[in-house]
């Protein structure tokens, strides 16, 4: 059995569960992040919302052209050279996206735990609200070169990039900008967030403080090994390579972008497992069972009393008899 069906296979499998999961678990996030009072209102839990939808379209996009091409043979991107930009083009922005919103994120309880006022100030949802406006911007027009440079072979008749500096570009922003960077950040600003909590009286929101350090755990745990190869893949750029390794390394960037896709769908089991308020919320929200365990008091109330009600009314009824017989009698 060779390295490229196991490959394919792996493609296949592992790619259409974490679809699945992933799609799920986002439209969970989304669903519960603009339903919640509470999450609407914080600035962290509105970086979770915008990078939850982020996360969907691009498992939408990248995960699921990817099955069809490397599990099914259905390269979609030799159909139209529209879509061979396009798809570059979002992977790109989206990639961007969605660790600038993991960052800002970390940043953001870092304010929040601030014992500096000052500091505290700059969480608030308008300051947020901008931040993501002005994030989106600078995401679209960094896709724009991938609109430029991608297109069909006439030779292998693939998508690929006709330009070799933009191609360095790519490797280069791919380990620093887009795993190793975001990642530095992360975890400095969660370390900073952790000591915070610990060294400050004033309340804090420590349910959001786990839900962010959390993400950071499951950034490191999917972003470090990709990063790994990519710094191998740079450091052997220039070397030559026989038949052999180039399978094995097709074999470990297969698998190792493949779980990469695990933060872009993992990060609501992240949150309903470290947070109690947000499995709450999932419960009563989703599930219902707010609605089987919880006590009407009126209706207790009105219980009781009917017993006693009912009794009385009886009572009535049969005085009102005798009364009437007298009467006859009478």
């Amino acid at each position: 059995m060779s390295l490229l069906y196991i490959s394919q296979q792996i493609t296949i499998y592992l790619g259409t569960f974490l679809l699945f999961v992933g799609v799920f678990g986002n439209i969970l996030n989304i669903f519960i992040f603009t339903s919640v009072r509470t999450y609407r209102q914080t600035a962290c839990s509105f970086y979770f919302l915008v990078n939850s939808i982020n996360c969907l379209l691009f498992l939408s996009i990248n995960l699921t052209s990817r099955i069809t091409s490397a599990g099914f043979g259905i390269e979609l991107t030799q159909m139209s050279i529209y879509w061979c930009k396009l798809r570059e083009y979002f992977i790109l922005i989206m990639g961007s996206f969605t660790f600038s919103c993991a960052c800002l994120s970390s940043i953001d309880q870092f304010c929040t735990t601030s014992r500096h006022a000052r500091v505290r100030r700059l969480s608030n949802i308008k300051l947020t609200h901008r931040i993501v406006c002005i994030l989106i911007v600078i995401c679209l027009l960094h896709g724009i070169p991938a609109l430029m440079f991608f297109e069909i072979s006439p030779i292998t008749n693939k998508c690929v990039n006709v330009n070799q500096g933009f191609t360095i570009y790519i490797l280069v922003y791919a380990f620093c900008l887009n795993s190793i960077g975001p990642l530095i950040m992360m975890i400095v600003f969660g370390y900073l967030t952790y000591r915070n909590v610990h060294s400050i009286r004033i309340p804090v929101d420590r349910q959001l403080v786990k839900m962010t350090l959390c993400q950071v755990i499951l950034v490191f745990m999917t972003a470090v090994p990709y990063a790994t190869f990519l710094a191998y893949n740079l450091l052997t750029a220039t070397l030559k390579k026989d038949s052999d390794q180039l399978v094995n390394e097709y074999f470990a960037v297969s698998f190792l972008s493949l779980w990469t896709y695990l933060y872009y769908g993992g990060s609501f089991y992240v949150f309903f497992i470290s947070s109690s308020r947000f499995r709450r919320t999932v419960k009563d929200k989703v599930f219902l069972c707010q609605n089987r365990n919880q006590i009407n008091p009126h209706a207790s109330a009105a219980s009781t009393q009917a017993p006693s009600a009912y009794f009385h009314s009886i009572y009535e009824h049969l005085c009102d008899r005798n009364w009437s017989k007298e009467m006859m009698v009478l």
